[in-house]
């Protein structure tokens, strides 16, 4: 389940984390209230679960009530890459020193928790990978102990977070660890953190997704029903239980593990292309699974090539392959596919793939030679 950025910020500051006052509006009125409750000047942010808010005019600053009632009439309902806009939110505006990046997911893959960290925010994160991949601090969290203190001074640390902004950065850090994991999140991110003048740090931004299996202990989940986004894509995989965000781009990506998918994510974008979604189909890639990932990325009249990009551990590589093969039998495709398989038993598994090879389905060693072939195939 994803929230939108006014739900993350609630959800944030049910375990502590400091965001900024502000008020959800669904009529230019409740907007009026909102920013005379929060204090000018304020910003007004449209509620999509999609980018590029701010180039299309859904996010404005106004120094008055007049201000407010035009941008809210403005931004509400209006269509930002097809998500017509109900809500706004409206919070005080915020000086920014400095920009920062923090996220907590689970990589499947390494049965771990995964924070990332980065000193460069405010911009996508793919963005940052592709440009300065040196300026993202991973590390991974062993569920069994979680975030210690010390982890958190050295990610923000090695992060190379400014001296001044450390100890509150810190502090967040593990507040937002807290999120994660008590509020039952499969993903939380913060982009920007930001430092202001005065040396306070706080979540600007909010991005929640929670973990559908853990509701029964979530009654007040039941809040959020009905203000989830209503892309197909994304109801279609959570119905065939795949870690599924749908974006923008040509490259569909089938990936086993968070942390392998999300660099999937990088390398398709370092080489030129744009992925169309981020998808983790788990530890595991039978048949079903691999059929059911396929119907999902498929469905996406935008994607011109499928990238799958697995690491067999406790799966071989002969049974990923298998899957493979069985799934296309399953699922009509209407694009290429490129495959790169690694890991356990990976020359049984490429063998496998090399008998069933065409131009409509080849396999690759590496990840960045298949995210090559991939984009290329996207491109024509």
């Amino acid at each position: 389940m994803d929230l939108f950025e006014y739900q993350g910020k609630q959800y944030f500051a049910r375990y502590g984390i400091p965001v900024s006052p502000g008020g959800i509006a669904q009529t230019v009125d409740e907007a009026v209230s909102a920013a005379d409750a929060a204090g000018y000047p304020v910003v007004l942010k449209a509620q999509v679960q999609v980018g590029g808010r701010g180039k299309a005019g859904g996010i404005k600053l106004a120094s008055n009530a007049a201000e407010v009632r035009h941008h809210a009439g403005n931004i509400l309902g209006m269509d930002i890459r097809g998500h017509v806009v109900q809500r706004v939110w409206v919070e005080r505006a915020s000086d920014i020193k400095a920009e920062y990046y923090a996220s907590f997911t689970l990589d499947r893959a390494a049965r771990m928790h995964l924070a990332m960290v980065s000193k460069e925010g405010g911009i996508d994160i793919e963005h940052v990978a592709a440009t300065n991949p040196d300026a993202i601090i991973r590390r991974h969290i062993d569920p069994a102990i979680g975030l210690t203190h010390a982890d958190a001074v050295d990610i923000i640390h090695s992060a190379g977070i400014d001296e001044e902004a450390r100890s509150g950065a810190v502090s967040i850090l593990e507040l937002l660890y807290k999120c994660y994991v008590e509020g039952d999140a499969d993903l939380v991110e913060i982009n920007p953190l930001i430092l202001t003048p005065d040396g306070r740090v706080h979540a600007l931004d909010a991005k929640v997704t929670l973990d559908d299996n853990a509701s029964f202990r979530h009654p007040e989940w039941a809040a959020f029903d009905g203000t989830e986004s209503s892309d197909p894509r994304e109801q279609m995989a959570r119905e065939r239980g795949l870690q599924y965000v749908g974006l923008d781009g040509s490259v569909g990506i089938i990936a086993n593990g968070a942390g392998l998918a999300m660099s999937t994510l990088d390398v398709v974008n370092q080489v030129g292309g744009t992925p169309a979604n981020f998808l983790d189909i788990g530890g595991g890639a039978s048949a079903a699974v691999m059929a059911n990932a396929l119907e999902v990325v498929n469905s996406d009249p935008n994607v011109k090539a499928i990238f799958i990009n697995i690491f067999g551990g406790i799966t071989r590589g002969e049974e990923v392959a298998n899957g493979i093969v069985t799934a296309l039998g399953r699922v009509t495709i209407t694009s290429p596919i490129v495959v790169r398989l690694d890991g356990t038993n990976a020359v049984e598994g490429r063998a496998i793939l090399k008998a069933h090879e065409s131009d409509r389905l080849i396999s690759r060693p590496t990840m960045v030679e298949a995210a090559r072939a991939a984009v290329a195939f996207a491109a024509h």
